[in-house]
């Protein structure tokens, strides 16, 4: 039977690209980036990145949601602008946007003028705001590994089976029997399972080893 976890995952929208806008604000120049992270470790890489790319400038803000748009796994940072005035706002656009999996960096050339604390606010927020209006998305598909394990004459039935619901196979081991890894989205796991068993008269074995979810 599928897990109860399969049915109680929802779709969100990830970043499918890198985008970067550029605006300037009473002479400050901000410099928007976003892209995708999957976890808090390709967050920080992402930061790092766009530090490595602009060592000049003062202040380089950030906020990530690593996960789904509910997740707990956040983040973000004022980066030497007053408390409050860049990572909240910021943080509060992603939480709002309906993206999971995504991180931004707002870089920030000093022009001379300060905007103080709520036009500090207005311009960090509406720099993401402006970024995620340019940034490529695509639906997030929650999926499963799942470990099969058939006869030789039943690899190809259990191969085809595998393309046929939109999956893949991510590793084979081939010794008295075949143990194949499969990534499969989760909505198709309860029915490949059931056309594998058919396929193999039930020889087949069908278990559930992780799945990449949305919380």
């Amino acid at each position: 039977m599928p897990s109860s976890k399969l049915t109680s995952m929802s779709s969100f929208v990830i970043p499918s690209g890198d985008v970067s806008v550029e605006q300037e604000i009473k002479r400050s120049r901000f410099i928007t980036h976003a892209g995708r992270a999957q976890d808090r470790d390709q967050a920080e890489m992402f930061i790092r990145e766009i530090r490595n790319q602009y060592p000049d400038a003062r202040h380089v803000c950030w906020a990530y949601i690593a996960g789904a748009p509910n997740t707990t796994v956040t983040s973000m940072s004022d980066d030497g602008e007053p408390s409050g005035t860049a990572g909240r706002p910021m943080l509060n656009v992603l939480q709002h946007s309906g993206f999971g999996e995504i991180v931004v960096a707002v870089v920030r050339y000093f022009g001379g003028i300060k905007l103080g604390t709520g036009g500090l606010q207005r311009a960090y927020g509406g720099a993401v705001s402006a970024v995620l209006e340019r940034l490529p998305s695509e639906p997030f598909v929650p999926s499963a590994v799942v470990m099969c394990e058939c006869d030789f004459a039943h690899e190809a039935a259990v191969r085809k089976a595998v393309a046929d619901h939109a999956g893949h196979i991510s590793e084979v081991q081939y010794g008295a029997r075949i143990r194949l890894e499969i990534i499969l989205p989760c909505e198709q796991v309860e029915t490949c399972r059931v056309l594998i068993g058919n396929h193999s008269s039930g020889a087949a074995s069908f278990e559930m080893m992780e799945t990449q979810s949305d919380s």
